[in-house]
C-alpha cells in the first residue's frame, strides 16, 4: 500500500429509543490520508476539520490483524476506542461540549486486505453513561491513492 491513502469511513448507528428506520441516517467521510505499516500493525492518519468550532481533530486508526481496531482523536476532541470482538471497552471521551464515558461490544469484525486497499467491517453496541444508545456499523476502506 502506498503512503498516500484515501480513506472512505461510513457508518449507521440505529438509535435504540427510536421505533423507526428512516431517522437513522448514514453518515460518510471520505478524506485523504497517510498510511503506514508499523510492526505489523496498520496505521492511518489523518485531520479532521469540525465546522464552526476553531481547530482540528488529529484522528489516527491502527489495525492489528484482523482481531482489534483503534481509534484515537486529540486535539479539540479526544478518546481512545477500542473495538475487539466479543469485548466491552471503556473509554473516556471528551468533546467541546462535555465530557462522557462511552463503552463499546463488538458483537462482529472483519479485516479484508490485499496490495492497494484494506477493508474494515465493525458492528458494535455504543453506550453512553452507562446507558444503552445505538447499535452501530462501521465500513472503513483505505485504498491507495493513484497519482
Amino acid at each position: 500500500m502506498t503512503k498516500d491513502v484515501i480513506l472512505t469511513i461510513s457508518g449507521l448507528h440505529y438509535d435504540v429509543s427510536m421505533e423507526q428506520d428512516d431517522q437513522n441516517e448514514p453518515l460518510e467521510v471520505i478524506t485523504p490520508a497517510s498510511y503506514y505499516l508499523k510492526n505489523e500493525k496498520h496505521y492511518i492518519v489523518y485531520d479532521e476539520i469540525v465546522e464552526g468550532i476553531p481547530g482540528t481533530i488529529k484522528n489516527k486508526i491502527r489495525i492489528t490483524g484482523d482481531s482489534i481496531l483503534e481509534i484515537m482523536k486529540s486535539g479539540i476532541s479526544n478518546t481512545h476506542m477500542v473495538f475487539e470482538k466479543d469485548k466491552i471497552h471503556m473509554t473516556q471521551y471528551e468533546t467541546p461540549y462535555g465530557e462522557f464515558m462511552v463503552g463499546t461490544y463488538t458483537r462482529d469484525m472483519k479485516v479484508t486486505e490485499n496490495e492497494n486497499r484494506m477493508d474494515v467491517y465493525v458492528n458494535y453496541v455504543l453506550d453512553i453513561n452507562g446507558e444503552e444508545a445505538a447499535d452501530c456499523n462501521i465500513k472503513i476502506k483505505i485504498r491507495a491513492h493513484k497519482k
